[in-house]
């Protein structure tokens, strides 16, 4: 049985259109590109955790969550407990550049491997996993019609750990 688990991302955009993501590896779905993001603390709205976990993971303290992009459930595998986690998704900008102060250890107890910028044309080209597997699709869509007026529900996304096609 799985246990359910809230989480929020924030998918930070830099001017050009390019995507911070951060490389990591899941003991349930292997090596996989996140967005910065993760589970909400006890009583944490969304928001909340969103600019926590940008600020833990990249030191980045100016990203604000707006719109919300997407919304996604998946499962995979937390410290040994097997999670089903509904994730909110929300947009961010910021200026491209790396993560800022000491972040080493949070990457570490996350199994964050490294982290960069995509362009929109190397997401829509790459064959490695990304979550969720649509990002480049929805991404393609935010460049075409701006920000949803409501989010895109994914609903249950099932095999995470490859790239959909």
């Amino acid at each position: 049985m799985r246990i359910p688990r809230q989480a929020a991302r924030v998918a930070v955009l830099d001017p050009a259109g390019a995507i911070f993501l951060l490389r990591s590896d899941n003991e349930e779905v292997g090596v996989h590109w996140l967005m910065p993001g993760g589970g909400l603390d006890p009583g944490e709205t969304p928001v909340q955790g969103a600019l926590r976990e940008v600020l833990e993971e990249t030191g980045w303290s100016d990203v604000e969550p707006g719109a919300v992009l997407c919304t996604w459930e998946h499962d995979f595998t937390r410290a040994g407990v097997p999670v089903r986690q509904f994730e909110h998704i929300f947009l961010g900008n910021g200026p491209r550049r790396p993560p800022t102060g000491d972040v080493s250890g949070v990457h570490q107890e996350d199994g964050i491997l490294e982290w960069r910028w995509w362009t929109p044309e190397e997401l829509a080209a790459t064959t490695e996993a990304l979550w969720p597997p649509q990002l480049p699709e929805l991404l393609a869509r935010l460049r075409d019609e701006g920000p949803p007026e409501r989010p895109v529900e994914l609903g249950f996304v099932a095999g995470t750990g490859t790239r959909a096609g």
